[in-house]
């Protein structure tokens, strides 16, 4: 048996609000709108990965969730013109990666990162 993809389900009264940061600021692409349910993806190939953590790392809580793009400070730009509030960095981190951390719309913790 081997796992072939990993799905992030968050709850909302208001899916619609997802399309300010999923879409409009982090480009996903709309994958499948029913309307109860709206999937945001990517047809790149990606890796498949769990983190389990006691602590974000640097004294920072443990994020929701974690998304690497390519470019941290377009992200970042992004972010900040849409409104989202940035809570933590951007800061270098000593385990090679550049990051800031976010709340999406319902309140999630999003840790956004790029590997230097």
């Amino acid at each position: 048996m081997k796992v072939k993809r990993i799905v992030t389900n968050l709850a909302a009264d208001k899916v619609e609000a997802a399309r300010a940061f999923y879409e409009d600021v982090l480009g996903l692409d709309v994958l499948m709108d029913m309307g109860w349910i709206v999937t945001f993806g990517a047809e790149e190939r990606m890796k498949v990965q769990i983190s389990v953590m006691s602590e974000g790392g640097s004294g920072t809580p443990v994020p929701d969730m974690s998304i690497e793009v390519d470019d941290v400070e377009e992200a970042l730009r992004r972010c900040r013109s849409a409104g989202f509030a940035v809570e933590y960095g951007p800061a270098d981190e000593p385990w090679g990666v550049r990051r800031f951390y976010v709340r999406d719309p319902f309140g999630r913790l999003v840790n956004i990162v790029m590997h230097r």
